[in-house]
């Protein structure tokens, strides 16, 4: 499901010539992986930590893979980290794991994918003076992580804890895509993810829909929608490109109309570079 990210972002910074220069403080770079979260298996990451870091200058990107909450792992997003190392040498980097709901007999539901995003950058706050990294913090995450990364950046993040937030094809409305799905077996993921229908369980659906949570004080976001997404219709994204800019929070919304649920080429190209504008603008 994804062909996403080969490359990122470049991100400069300069001084003027009041600064004071930083001292390089000769940290390694470090690689740990399969660090646990929490006791479950799934409750694992991999952090990627650049050289000369420190807790005031080292931004941190959280990645979350996709997968209908049932699938997926943070290996569809490890070959890309080197990309996004070179482009962003200054960040450190989280790819993490999160529990799967089970369809087969509903161990996992919604929302304990919710819960183990919220428990991974409490973990990753936690340590921040260990890591010698800022707990400034981005999200990024595509389709089911879109909607992760969306629905913890703007529902369960402390105030100015994350700085910005990217979705490639994330769904915002639980209720909307159920009820309005452009394939059939939506609403049978939905049910079986949930465990319930939004007749059966409004609040639930609510609680888990991104759209109900913007503020005006949400971080800035970067939408990623393909006009031809069946999986995520492109609707899903409009309705939350037109709440954040009712609540005039800082937003950008990139369509490709020819392009599915997911997509590679040129547009992926032109994806990542307006992801990288959009944070060199919006987090710093």
């Amino acid at each position: 499901m994804l062909n996403l990210i080969s490359s990122l972002m470049a991100f400069t910074v300069t001084f003027n010539s009041c600064t004071k220069p930083i001292p390089i403080n000769n940290t390694p770079v470090e690689t740990l992986t399969n660090v646990s979260y929490g006791t479950d298996p799934r409750q694992k990451m991999d952090i990627y930590l650049p050289p000369d870091r420190g807790v005031d200058s080292t931004r941190l990107l959280i990645v979350i893979h996709g997968g209908g909450w049932n699938g997926g792992d943070k290996s569809d997003f490890g070959p890309y980290i080197t990309e996004l190392q070179k482009r962003l040498p200054g960040y450190a980097f989280a790819n993490i794991n999160y529990r799967l709901c089970n369809l087969n007999n509903g161990t996992n539901r919604f929302p304990a994918q919710e819960n183990d995003v919220k428990a991974a950058i409490e973990f990753l706050t936690n340590k921040s003076a260990e890591y010698k990294i800022s707990q400034a913090i981005a999200l990024l995450g595509a389709s089911a992580g879109g909607h992760l990364a969306l629905l913890e950046g703007y529902k369960n993040a402390k105030p100015d804890k994350i700085k910005a937030i990217v979705s490639f094809f994330g769904p915002s409305d639980l209720t909307e895509l159920y009820e309005h799905p452009g394939n059939p077996s939506i609403p049978l993921l939905l049910n079986a993810v949930t465990g319930t229908t939004p007749a059966q369980n409004k609040i639930l659906y609510q609680q888990s829909s991104p759209v109900h949570f913007v503020s005006a004080q949400s971080p800035p976001t970067l939408l990623l929608q393909g006009g031809r997404d069946v999986l995520v219709p492109e609707n899903q994204s409009v309705l939350l490109k037109n709440k954040l800019q009712s609540l005039g929070v800082p937003h950008q919304y990139v369509y490709y109309p020819t392009e599915g649920h997911g997509w590679g080429g040129n547009n992926l190209f032109d994806s990542l570079d307006k992801i990288a504008a959009f944070l060199r603008e919006h987090f710093r």
